[in-house]
């Protein structure tokens, strides 16, 4: 990725975890993965996708202040981030809302014109009557609220949350 950053002319960066990573590639077996959408839609508008499936919010950043910003100065980083930090007990949902709000503070420092398109955390968990998915639901639900707040109308940044197109009426989220 710093590599590409070097070579320049990139204006729409995608940041995140598996579900940016997941535009890179497609399962042919499986009919899985975005590469034919994104190929189609976004790299005529020259797109870099710098997800990497695992991802936490630490490690969003310390890729940020260690190379993959230098060389560009993209018009938008699409920024999806947090779900892994989610996990049990491995951060609090103001955590994880800290270490995203220092991800887009990260980017406006190396890149102040870029604007940034914030993406809720989708839900997850198979078992919408599971204590463990409950919880996890709610403290989503509380790193969304959180985050919600950096939007200041899409001058710098906008937040848009969709997950709530994923979970059927019953809680559960389809495969």
């Amino acid at each position: 990725f710093v590599e590409i950053a070097k070579r320049g002319n990139v204006d729409v960066l995608f940041l995140g975890d598996s579900i940016t990573d997941a535009w890179r590639g497609f399962d042919e077996k499986n009919s899985r993965g975005g590469k034919r959408i994104f190929d189609k839609e976004f790299a005529p508008l020259k797109t870099a996708n710098f997800g990497i499936g695992g991802d936490q919010t630490q490690h969003v950043l310390w890729r940020i202040q260690n190379g993959e910003l230098d060389g560009i100065k993209p018009k938008v980083v699409m920024l999806m981030i947090g779900t892994n930090n989610s996990n049990g007990n491995d951060n609090t949902a103001e955590e994880i809302a800290e270490g995203i709000t220092a991800i887009v503070r990260e980017i406006h420092k190396r890149s102040p014109k870029t604007k940034v398109l914030l993406l809720g955390i989708f839900p997850r968990g198979k078992d919408p009557d599971n204590p463990a998915t409950k919880a996890q639901r709610e403290k989503i639900a509380r790193v969304n609220q959180i985050i919600s707040k950096l939007d200041d109308g899409g001058k710098t940044v906008k937040y848009l949350d969709i997950g709530h197109l994923f979970i059927k009426p019953d809680g559960h989220i389809p495969p």
